[in-house]
């Protein structure tokens, strides 16, 4: 049997992994069209602010590995163009091969629209070990660095450059930072940026770049903002595009849709990480999240799928965290906006209280938000944003969303206390206690 993998970061080799697991004389081939496999992608912004010493320490198992060790035919620098799903080939440039079964594994790319000027020298994104060592050897001379968008990995770069001592300014066309938070939440976001003397602009629609060969100035529909290097952190595509002429089903932003077994509409094709859906566990269908710990769950389950050993996904919640300087952002389930635009009826409640036991030194405020359904009290969603104690509280409240708890049911749940790590009663706990 021939397994074929297109790409050899987490969801492809973790499939590769399970198929060596289970099937001793599989030969599995792997197509990279990079050079790296298997690196922590989410680590590349650490890197930038020094926390990190290297991108080397970022890869977890080198091509040399996978060949040698685990028998894998893990090939370098061969981009899929074509597939033939009919006849069950892959084509690229200098190369064809025939599969018995494949998965598609090939991530997504950051988005930078066709600006005028976009070919500027100066001008990066930040998705690959090649992106992030280009960038920190073009921004060693340099001391304004604009970032366009102001998400999770917009928030993560200004951090570290305003730690190795540059100038930030971020650009975000929404009204707020981070628009996963609801808007009064974010501003917590915004004010913990500009106390690090980061300039924010919102409400802002980036229209271009001018300069002479490279960028010197980032043109708005507000302001003409100098410069010496930007960073475009809006948001990723899924690598599909190579696929568009196939049969194959897809989510209306290109991710490939699979079942809960990341099998595609056609027989033999599987599909898993950030060119693929996740099915969302309280929205009750298909949606798009990409993050890493999904590439590494659904990369796994097709492996083992592909080798007669089906286990289902069992689904995501919308669970991310991020270390903004002093704060920590927590988020699961749905936030009031997401929330009106499904049309769910739902209320919420939000407190200010302290992370550990009020008399014990040390103790952080933490701004809890729970949202939940109207008629039915089912938890909804939970945002926690402080200094300290959010990734405890935010894992809770992900693991009652999964199970679908009630909101009232929180206050029943027996959760670890001592003075330095708690209350009597926990943040979550005494937020639904406010229903």
């Amino acid at each position: 049997m021939r397994y074929v993998i297109i790409g050899g970061d987490a969801a492809g080799m973790s499939a590769a992994m399970q198929i060596v697991r289970h099937e001793e004389n599989a030969e599995i081939i792997t197509l990279e069209r990079g050079e790296i496999y298997s690196y922590a992608q989410c680590g590349l912004p650490y890197v930038i602010g020094g926390l990190i010493s290297s991108t080397t320490d970022l890869i977890a198992r080198d091509v040399e590995t996978f060949r040698h060790k685990y028998r894998i035919d893990a090939r370098t620098k061969h981009e899929v163009t074509s597939v033939d799903l009919k006849n069950q080939t892959v084509s690229g440039h200098h190369f064809s091969l025939s599969y018995d079964k494949l998965l598609v594994a090939t991530g997504a790319s950051p988005i930078v629209p066709s600006w005028p000027g976009s070919d500027l020298r100066g001008i990066h994104t930040v998705k690959t070990i090649p992106d992030t060592e280009q960038l920190i050897a073009d921004a060693k001379e340099k001391k304004h660095i604009t970032i366009i968008g102001g998400g999770y990995i917009g928030l993560e770069l200004a951090e570290n450059f305003v730690k190795i001592g540059k100038e930030v300014t971020i650009i975000e066309q929404a009204p707020q930072l981070a628009t996963i938070f609801d808007e009064d939440m974010a501003n917590m976001i915004q004010e913990e940026a500009e106390k690090n003397e980061i300039k924010v602009r919102l409400n802002e629609t980036v229209e271009g770049f001018a300069g002479n060969e490279r960028v010197e100035r980032v043109i708005t529909d507000q302001a003409s903002i100098r410069t010496d290097l930007v960073v475009v952190a809006i948001g990723v595509t899924p690598n599909t595009s190579f696929l568009s002429n196939s049969n194959l089903h897809f989510h209306h932003n290109g991710a490939i849709s699979v079942n809960r077994f990341m099998e595609t509409n056609v027989e033999n094709v599987y599909a898993a990480g950030d060119c693929a859906t996740q099915y969302h566990r309280i929205k009750k269908k298909n949606d798009y999240i990409p993050l890493g710990t999904h590439a590494n769950k659904q990369g796994r389950l097709a492996g083992k799928a592909m080798v007669g050993q089906p286990s289902p996904f069992q689904g995501i919640v919308g669970t991310s965290i991020i270390k903004f300087f002093s704060l920590t952002l927590g988020r699961t389930g749905l936030s009031s906006r997401e929330l009106e635009e499904i049309s769910y009826p739902y209320d919420q409640m939000t407190t200010e209280i302290g992370h550990i036991a009020g008399y014990y030194p040390g103790a952080e405020r933490l701004t809890v938000r729970l949202c939940y359904h109207r008629d039915t009290n089912q938890l909804l969603g939970g945002q926690i944003i402080g200094r300290a104690g959010v990734d405890k509280r935010i894992d809770v409240l992900s693991t009652a969303l999964y199970n679908e708890m009630k909101v009232d049911e929180l206050e029943h749940l027996d959760l670890a206390y001592a003075p330095p790590y708690n209350g009597v009663w926990d943040p979550i706990q005494q937020t639904a206690r406010r229903r």
